[in-house]
C-alpha cells in the first residue's frame, strides 16, 4: 500500500494482532519518520520507550482492566456498559511490541520558542510524531493501537518514568489480525459512527469582549450602628473574665459580629480558594523551582496531598482550587474552577504582563467565584495562591503602590538566597526602571500583575460586598488585600490577617495597611495554610461570645 489517500481512509486503531514479529528496521523506519515530525520552537521533547517484556505487558494490562472499571461506570447506557465490560484489550498482551510515545516536560524549563501562548504545544509535537509513527507502520504492512484507558499516575509508577515525562498512551504495534470489515471496531459495534465529513466553520468577524465595571458598596451598613457597638461590647464586657482578658479572642468576636450585623456570630460553611497561576517574569531564574511545579502542585491539591488539603480536612473548611492562568491544560473533569485568563502571564521584564482587559476580567471572575461560594450559604472565606514566580510579582506590585523600594520589598519566595537574590532583587528593580507607564494603579496592575494575584483581589471586594468574613494569608494575599484596600479602604473592617509570614517584607506591608496579624510562626509556604492554621482561634472567638456565662447568669458578683 503506498497511496497516501488510501493509507488515510484505512486507517484503523488495531486492536488484535498475530504473532509475527516486528523486524527491527520496520520499528526502526517507524520512529526515524516520528522523529521527522515537527517539533515546536525545535524543543526535541518527544521521548520512546520499547517494551517486548512479557512481564511488563501483563503489569499494563492489568492497569488497563482495573482502570476500565471507572470507565465503564461513566456511561449511563446500559448497552454501552456492556461493550465496557467486553474490553479486555487483548492487543497488549498479543501485539509482539508495546511503544510508550512520551513528551519530556523539562524543556520547558527554559525559555523555548512557540510555548509562550501554550506548553501544551510541546504535547502536540508528539502527537504529530505518534501520526507519523503510524503512517510508517501502516505503509509497511503493519499496524498500531493506541490505549489511553489507564491510570497514568500508576502507569508511571509501574515502568519508573521519570516525573518529567508524560506519556501519552501505550501504543502496541505488529501485524494486524483484521481490518474489521476496513472500519473502527467502535463503529462496527454500533458504538457510534464516525462522520463522513469534516466539521469546519468559517470565523467571519470578531467578537467583542464586554466586561462590566465591578460595582462596589462603599462599606457595611447597619442601622443605628453606635447602639449595636455599645451593645455588642457590653456582651463581651459581661463574660466571666476580666475586662480585655481575652485580648485578641475579643477583637475578633467583635469584628465577627459587626462583619456578620448580629451579636450571636456563627462562621457557617467556611471555604479557602487557592487561585493558581504562572508568571512569565520566571523564566529569569527568579525562583529555585521551575515553573511546571505550579501544574505539578495545582494536582497535587486535587490529588488530597498538600498542607493546605491537610489543614482544611483538620478544621472541617472546604477547599476550592482555581486555575487563574496555569500554563497547562487541565482535564475537563477536574475538580476546579476553571477562571483561566490566559497560560501565564508576559514577563514584565521587557512587555507588559498582561492587557488593561485582562486586568478586568480578572477582577470580575474573582467577584464571580466569590459570589458563588457566598450564594452557597458560605460567610466566612480564605484566599490562598500558588504560582512560580509571584513573590516576584508580588514585590514589585507592592513596591510601585506603596512607593517602598524594591530592595525592601524582596524576599526568599521559595527559598532563594545570597547570589540567586541579589539576582532576583536586581532583576526586579530592572523591570521597574523599565516602566514608564502611569502611576495609575490599573496602568501599575497590567504592568506588573498576576491573574491569581488580581483575581484574589476582586474577590476580596466581592467578599466584602456579601458581608463575609475575609481570610488574608501571607504575604502575596497580602499584596492582593493591598490592591483591594487602594480600591475600596473600607474592606479593612471584614479582614481577618492571620500571619506574619517569614517573608521579610510581609511585616513592611502589614505595618503599612497598620494590621496586626494573629500569628507569627515563620509560615512561607502560601496556599492559604495561614488561614486554615488561624481558624481555631476564629471558632474560640466564636465560641466565648456564643457560649460561655455573664456575671448574671453565673450569679458572680462583677469587679
Amino acid at each position: 500500500m503506498s497511496n497516501l489517500d488510501d493509507i488515510l481512509k484505512s486507517r484503523r486503531d488495531t486492536r488484535h494482532f498475530t504473532t509475527d514479529e516486528v523486524p527491527d528496521e520496520v520499528l526502526q523506519k517507524a520512529l526515524q519518520a516520528g522523529h521527522w515530525a515537527p517539533s515546536v520552537g525545535l524543543t526535541d521533547a518527544t521521548r520512546y520507550y520499547v517494551i517486548k517484556s512479557d512481564e511488563v505487558k501483563t503489569a499494563i494490562k492489568n492497569l488497563f482492566l482495573e482502570y476500565n472499571k471507572k470507565a465503564e461506570e461513566l456511561t449511563d447506557n446500559p448497552e454501552q456498559k456492556e461493550l465496557y465490560r467486553s474490553l479486555k484489550l487483548e492487543a497488549i498482551e498479543e501485539a509482539p511490541i508495546g511503544l510508550i510515545i512520551a513528551y519530556d516536560r523539562s524543556v520547558l524549563n527554559q525559555f523555548t520558542i512557540g510555548t509562550i501562548g501554550s506548553n501544551e504545544a510541546v504535547k502536540f509535537s508528539s502527537v504529530c510524531a505518534a501520526q507519523n509513527i503510524w503512517l510508517s507502520l501502516t505503509e509497511q504492512g503493519y499496524g498500531m493501537g493506541w490505549v489511553s484507558i489507564l491510570n497514568y499516575h500508576q502507569f508511571k509508577k509501574i515502568l519508573d518514568l521519570p516525573e518529567h515525562i508524560e506519556p501519552l498512551g501505550y501504543f502496541c504495534i505488529g501485524k494486524p489480525a483484521t481490518n474489521y470489515g476496513n472500519q473502527p471496531m467502535l463503529q462496527q459495534l454500533h458504538w457510534k459512527q464516525k462522520s463522513e465529513t469534516p466539521d469546519c466553520k468559517e470565523i467571519k468577524e470578531i467578537h467583542q469582549i464586554h466586561i462590566p465595571e465591578l460595582a462596589l458598596k462603599s462599606e457595611n451598613h447597619i442601622e443605628n450602628q453606635s447602639d449595636f457597638n455599645r451593645l455588642l461590647q457590653e456582651k463581651i464586657d459581661s463574660k466571666t473574665k476580666p475586662v480585655g482578658s481575652l485580648g485578641t479572642l475579643e477583637t475578633l468576636a467583635f469584628q465577627m459580629s459587626t462583619v456578620f450585623e448580629t451579636l450571636n456570630p456563627k462562621i457557617t460553611k467556611p471555604n479557602i480558594v487557592v487561585f493558581a497561576a504562572d508568571h512569565g517574569i520566571a523564566n529569569h531564574g527568579v525562583s529555585d523551582y521551575p515553573q511546571d511545579v505550579t501544574r505539578q502542585m495545582v494536582n497535587n491539591f486535587l490529588d488530597g496531598g498538600a498542607a493546605i488539603n491537610v489543614f482544611c480536612k483538620q478544621n472541617d473548611i472546604q477547599l476550592s482550587i482555581v486555575d487563574s492562568g496555569v500554563n497547562y491544560d487541565f482535564p475537563t473533569n477536574a475538580k476546579l474552577i476553571d477562571a483561566k485568563i490566559a497560560k501565564g502571564t508576559q514577563s514584565f521584564l521587557h512587555v507588559p504582563a498582561m492587557s488593561e482587559t485582562e486586568v478586568q476580567l480578572c477582577f470580575e471572575k474573582g467577584k464571580s467565584i466569590v459570589e458563588n461560594i457566598a450564594q452557597k450559604g458560605s460567610n466566612c472565606i480564605g484566599f490562598g495562591e500558588m504560582g512560580i514566580g509571584n513573590t516576584s510579582t508580588a514585590s514589585v506590585l507592592m513596591s510601585v503602590i506603596t512607593g517602598f523600594p524594591i530592595e525592601e520589598c524582596v524576599g526568599k519566595g521559595t527559598g532563594v538566597k545570597n547570589e540567586k537574590l541579589l539576582h532576583k532583587q536586581n532583576l526586579l528593580k530592572k523591570a521597574i526602571d523599565n516602566y514608564s507607564g502611569q502611576t495609575e494603579l490599573m496602568s501599575q496592575l497590567a504592568y506588573f500583575g498576576g491573574f491569581e494575584i488580581l483575581q484574589m483581589a476582586g474577590g476580596m471586594l466581592s467578599a466584602f460586598e456579601n458581608k463575609m468574613l475575609i481570610l488574608v494569608d501571607g504575604f502575596i494575599c497580602t499584596t492582593a488585600f493591598l490592591i483591594a484596600h487602594k480600591i475600596n479602604p473600607a474592606i479593612k473592617q471584614n479582614a481577618v490577617f492571620c500571619h506574619c509570614s517569614a517573608e521579610k517584607a510581609h511585616q513592611k506591608l502589614l505595618n503599612y495597611l497598620e494590621a496586626k496579624p494573629i500569628l507569627n510562626l515563620d509560615l512561607r509556604l502560601g496556599e492559604g495554610t495561614g488561614c486554615a492554621v488561624a481558624f481555631p482561634i476564629l471558632k474560640s472567638a466564636e465560641a466565648f461570645l456564643n457560649e460561655m456565662a455573664s456575671f448574671e447568669s453565673a450569679g458572680i458578683s462583677k469587679k
